[in-house]
């Protein structure tokens, strides 16, 4: 392959990589533990925490375990969903996980 065809490929991958990027900031991705429900989004960030068990707020060693919990589970929903939309993008290019 000529270099301007690697330019071309290489082009073309980084453009949909924005376009995955700005599809991952718009998913929201919940999960929820012992009365916390965390959001973040496709890029790992936490959009929001809600505490939907008024009970969990007078112990703050669970409350700090639960919270840990929801926010561990949530990023690692992000990562899968984060790594299946990347791997759509690689699998068209060869040597980044192509034929």
């Amino acid at each position: 392959m000529s270099m301007f065809g690697q330019l071309g490929d290489m082009y073309k991958l980084q453009k949909e990589a924005k376009k995955i990027k700005a599809e991952l900031s718009k998913t929201h991705i919940f999960s929820e533990y012992n009365g916390v429900k965390v959001t973040v989004n496709g890029e790992q960030q936490v959009v929001s925490i809600e505490f939907l068990d008024e009970a969990s707020l007078d112990n703050k060693d669970r409350l700090a375990k639960d919270l840990l919990e929801a926010i561990n589970k949530a990023m690692k929903k992000a990562q899968t969903i984060a790594a299946e939309k990347m791997k759509s993008v690689m699998g068209g290019f060869p040597g980044l996980g192509g034929q």
